[in-house]
């Protein structure tokens, strides 16, 4: 098995791990997340998480966010580290 192609969700992911956005399990992703480049084929890496990872801060594309746990649990990306 490639460890390099396993897909998760981006809520899955820990500090410094990065991964490239894939796709979103749902439709309800905020306009906001895309304005601000979570888009499918970028690359995010997470930064930093809060207590129980909510909020995660993210860097994507040069752009650091912080996202909910929510969100990222619909937001699938595959690792790249």
């Amino acid at each position: 098995m490639n460890l390099n192609k396993v897909k998760l969700t981006l809520a899955q992911l820990r500090c410094g791990q990065r991964g490239i956005i894939k796709d979103f399990s749902t439709e309800d992703v905020p306009l906001k997340l895309l304005e601000m480049g979570c888009l499918p084929g970028n690359e995010v890496e997470v930064i930093q998480t809060a207590p129980f990872m909510d909020p995660m801060y993210l860097n994507v594309n040069g752009s650091h966010l912080a996202i909910r746990k929510e969100t990222a649990l619909h937001i699938e990306i595959e690792l790249i580290d």
